[in-house]
């Protein structure tokens, strides 16, 4: 039988909900004071709390208790992320509190529920969050004038080698940046949020003990930060939506009922970062069968009346990925 060393620090399961809804064509996350209440004042949390096995059967309606009094809002689709148990995600490593291991999830809700009842809850903007995630527009002008100069300086610092992926430091840059020409894949912003966080360019990075890049006081901050690793949960959460609307209709959970195919494109577009063709973004949702015209005619736009459509439920028998595959220009 082997001893230990030092004696054993209990761990406690948390439960940690990234919201997400679409107002127009801003994406927006569900933020709230949280359960711990241990972080800075004005740094934003998802909705989280412990894991209670008397008062909750299982960890998602634990996880929907903890939401509905933190923030007051209902929720509909929820999934599962991934369980972030990282030493130092909620205190430094010699700390002798509980370590908090959060089962992470990702929810949508239509904004035009119910709004935020509980003190301290509201909605802000996810790219406040992640700026450089937003290309709709085109590459941001943050990537070149102050990612880019402090990924270099990461690269020339050398240490590893190697990512766990077997990938360089340069190559890392250069794939997730779309860097010397190439394509930026929108899907990988928990990959993108983590090189920013080795590189210590991000103030969770700093916060957490690690080298602050040179320079980094006199660089504007890269977003806001969030409580403990909580902006690591929303960077998994968006690749996770991002990735998971091309083969499932999850958008239609942020959709109203009816809705036109110019408010569908826009609220894809908000989610996936990225500018969308309008006639092939048409014609390939006309093809993949996942709305319907419901016969009526949206006069909200301020010009020509347009079509409603709804989303088509048989679509869910007919094939097995009935998502929303669609071509981005540039």
């Amino acid at each position: 039988m082997s001893s230990l060393s030092h004696p054993s620090i209990p761990v406690e399961i948390g439960l940690t909900a990234a919201i997400v809804a679409v107002r127009g064509d801003t994406p927006l996350i569900l933020v709230a004071r949280g359960a711990r209440g241990d972080a800075p004042e004005g740094v934003a949390a998802l909705p989280s709390g412990p894991f209670d096995p008397v008062n909750h059967r299982t960890f998602e309606i634990g996880l929907r208790a903890w939401v509905a009094e933190q923030t007051g809002v209902p929720v509909g689709y929820v999934e599962q992320l991934y369980t972030f148990g990282d030493r130092g995600r909620h205190s430094r490593a010699e700390s002798r509190d509980p370590h908090v291991v959060s089962v992470g999830y990702l929810a949508l809700t239509r904004i035009c529920d119910e709004a935020p009842t509980a003190p301290g809850a509201g909605f802000r903007e996810w790219y406040r969050f992640f700026p450089w995630e937003d290309w709709r527009q085109g590459r941001p002008g943050l990537i070149d004038s102050t990612i880019m100069p402090g990924l270099r300086a990461f690269v020339a610092r050398g240490g590893d080698s190697t990512h766990r992926r077997g990938l360089s430091r340069i190559e890392r840059v250069r794939l997730l940046f779309g860097e010397d020409g190439g394509r930026f894949d929108e899907e990988n912003v928990l990959d993108r949020y983590e090189l920013l966080y080795e590189a210590g360019l991000v103030q969770e990075s700093v916060r957490d003990g690690r080298e602050p890049a040179p320079g980094f006081a006199e660089r504007p901050p890269l977003g806001e930060s969030m409580q403990a690793d909580h902006r690591r949960i929303l960077a998994t959460a968006m690749g996770r939506l991002r990735a998971k609307m091309k083969y499932r209709p999850v958008i239609f959970e942020m959709m109203p009922e009816n809705f036109t195919l110019t408010a569908l494109q826009t609220t894809v577009e908000a989610i996936s970062g990225r500018h969308l063709h309008k006639q092939n973004f048409r014609r390939l949702v006309e093809a993949s069968a996942v709305v319907e015209p419901t016969g009526e005619l949206s006069h909200a736009t301020g010009g020509r009346p347009a079509a409603l459509f709804r989303f088509r439920r048989e679509v869910l028998q007919e094939r097995p990925a009935p998502g929303l595959r669609v071509g981005i220009r540039g």
